[in-house]
C-alpha cells in the first residue's frame, strides 16, 4: 500500500510538547493590626506584618488579614533574661519551705522539692513557660540544674520544652551547676556530658571563690578550677557562658575581674554573661566606673533580677558605660521563694519599686531593660515596633507607657512574628 504520493506510510508520532518549569509564587503572610499606639503615642496607626517582620504598608497585591486594635497601646514583647523553670512548682499543691539562710540550705531544699513534685519536670516547665508566653514574653534564658542528683533530666525535659514552644518562645538553655562543680564530685564530668549534647547553648557555673572555692573530697576535687573548666567546654563546644555570682566583696569582685579577663583572651566578647553579681551595687563614683569600663571592653554582660533594693544593679550607669545588661524573673515558686510569676511586665513594675523610680522617664527605663536590655544579651533582633523590627508586640489597654508599668494591665493580645500567639492570658493553639 502507497499514499497517494507514493512515500511510504508509518505510524505518526504526537509532537512533543517542551516542558516549562513554572516558578512557584510565594505569597507573604501579611496581617494589618489597625488602629494601635505603639508606646502609648497619641496618634493612632496601623502596624503592618509582613513574613513576620514589621513594613511600612502592605504589598501590592496581596489581601491581609486584619485585626483590629481598637487604640490599645502596643509595646514590644519582652525577654527574661535569667529564670529556673526546672525547678518550679507553678500549679502543683503548695509546698510549705523550710527556713534556710545559705545556699547549702537552699541547695538541700531544691532537692527535697525535686523529690516530692509529681507532675514531670517538662509538663511544668510548660506550663510556667506558656503563661509567660500570654504574659508577654517572647524569649528566655533557662537555667537548668545539673548535678548527680538529677543527672540531665533537666536538660532533656526544657529541650522538649522548646520544641513544643518552638515559634511561639524562643529558649537558650544553662546547664547549670547549682550544687557546685569542686565540691561536688561528679559536677564536671555532668556539665562535659551537657555540653557535648548539643541541647545547651551556654554553660553555667556558681561563685568559684565562695560556695565552690573549696574543692570535695574525690576526682572532681582534684580536677580544674571552676572557671578554667567553664571556659574550656564554651571553647571546644562553641557555648556560651552565664556564671551566678552571688559573693560580695573582693570575694565576688575578683572573680568577675578574672572572668573579663578570661573573656578577652578568649575571644569571647559577647558571649559571658554574670548573672546577680552581688558585688557590683556595693560600688560607686570611680570605682563602679572602672569597674564597668573593664566589663564593657571585656564585652561581658550582667543580668538583675531586682530582688531587692541593695541587690539590684546600678542599671542605669552600667549600660551608660555600655555594659550590657538583662533582667529576668530567678526562680518562680521554687523552693527557695513561694514568689515569683514569670511576668517580665510585673518584674519591671519590681524593677521601678526597688530602684525607687518615680519619672516617666525612669519607669520607662524599667520597661527598656525588660524590654530591649534582655533582647541585647541573647543576641536578638530588637523588637521596636518600627518597619523591619520584628512583628513581636502586644497590646494593653492603658494610657502610657509609665502607666502601664504600674497598673501592669494584662496583654489582651501577643503576637509573635506577627502571628496572634495569646489572646486575654491564654495560647490560641
Amino acid at each position: 500500500m502507497t499514499t497517494p504520493s507514493g512515500a511510504t506510510p508509518y505510524a505518526a508520532t504526537p509532537a512533543r510538547v517542551p516542558s516549562v518549569t513554572v516558578p512557584s509564587v510565594t505569597v507573604p503572610s501579611v496581617t494589618v493590626f489597625r488602629g494601635v499606639r505603639p508606646y502609648g503615642a497619641d496618634r493612632v496607626v496601623d502596624l503592618v506584618a509582613v513574613d513576620g517582620l514589621l513594613a511600612e504598608r502592605v504589598p501590592d497585591g496581596t489581601v491581609p488579614e486584619v485585626v483590629e486594635g481598637g487604640g490599645r497601646i502596643a509595646l514590644p514583647t519582652l525577654v527574661d533574661a535569667h529564670i529556673h523553670p526546672d525547678k518550679t512548682a507553678w500549679g502543683e499543691p503548695w509546698y510549705s519551705r523550710r527556713p534556710a539562710g545559705s545556699l547549702p540550705e537552699y541547695v538541700r531544699g531544691d532537692v527535697d522539692l525535686h523529690r516530692q513534685q509529681r507532675t514531670p519536670l517538662a509538663d511544668r516547665a510548660h506550663r510556667l513557660l506558656s503563661h509567660a508566653v500570654a504574659r508577654g514574653t517572647r524569649a528566655v534564658r533557662a537555667h537548668v540544674d545539673v548535678a548527680p542528683a538529677y543527672g540531665l533530666a533537666g536538660v532533656a525535659g526544657l529541650a522538649e520544652v522548646r520544641e513544643r514552644l518552638a515559634g511561639v518562645l524562643d529558649i537558650q538553655l544553662v546547664a547549670f551547676p547549682q550544687h557546685g562543680v569542686r565540691r561536688m564530685p561528679g559536677a564536671g564530668a555532668l556539665l562535659a556530658e551537657a555540653a557535648a549534647s548539643g541541647l545547651i547553648d551556654a554553660v553555667g557555673g556558681i561563685d568559684p571563690a565562695g560556695f565552690d572555692g573549696v574543692p570535695a573530697e574525690g576526682p572532681d576535687g582534684e580536677g580544674p578550677a571552676q572557671l578554667e573548666l567553664l571556659f574550656g567546654l564554651a571553647e571546644q563546644h562553641g557555648l556560651r557562658l552565664d556564671i551566678h555570682l552571688h559573693d560580695r566583696g573582693e570575694r565576688g569582685l575578683g572573680p568577675l575581674r578574672d572572668i573579663a579577663a578570661r573573656t578577652r583572651a578568649a575571644g569571647l566578647a559577647g558571649r559571658v554573661v554574670v548573672s546577680h553579681a552581688f558585688c557590683v551595687p556595693e560600688l560607686t563614683g570611680a570605682p563602679l566606673a572602672e569597674l564597668a569600663a573593664e566589663l564593657a571592653e571585656s564585652g561581658v554582660g550582667l543580668t538583675t533580677v531586682a530582688p531587692s533594693a541593695h541587690q539590684v544593679l546600678p542599671f542605669r550607669e552600667l549600660r551608660a558605660h555600655g555594659v550590657r545588661v538583662g533582667l529576668g524573673s530567678d526562680g518562680v515558686r521554687d523552693a527557695w521563694s513561694p514568689y515569683g510569676n514569670a511576668d517580665m511586665l510585673h518584674r519591671a513594675n519590681l524593677l521601678g519599686w526597688t530602684t525607687d523610680a518615680r519619672t516617666d522617664e525612669q519607669l520607662a527605663d524599667c520597661f527598656a531593660l525588660a524590654a530591649d536590655g534582655g533582647a541585647e544579651l541573647l543576641d536578638l533582633p530588637a523588637a521596636t515596633l518600627r518597619p523591619g523590627s520584628p512583628a513581636d508586640f502586644m497590646l494593653v489597654t492603658g494610657e502610657c507607657l509609665p502607666q502601664v508599668v504600674i497598673d501592669l494591665p494584662r496583654p489582651e493580645l501577643v503576637v509573635r512574628a506577627g502571628r496572634v500567639v495569646a489572646r486575654d492570658g491564654r495560647l490560641t493553639g
